[in-house]
């Protein structure tokens, strides 16, 4: 198979779960953004407040998991 068919089929298989990745961050940012551009903050906080997401999106997915197994 080819790299292209590859990907496809990858992109096929998660695409929903792809999509709400990429809300999450999306949002994320912009909320960030919108936060740091209103207080003035240092450049070091902005990034990581941006780096929470990380933190924030894996807790987020962790209790959802967590809720669905419990019920």
């Amino acid at each position: 198979m080819s790299l292209a068919g590859t990907v496809r089929d990858h992109v096929r298989e998660h695409r929903s779960g792809m999509v709400v990745d990429l809300a999450f961050a999306v949002i994320w940012v912009a909320v960030v953004t919108a936060l740091f551009d209103q207080l003035p903050a240092p450049r070091w906080a902005y990034h990581l407040s941006l780096f929470a997401g990380v933190v924030a999106y894996f807790g987020f997915f962790a209790s959802l998991e967590t809720a669905k197994d419990s019920t």
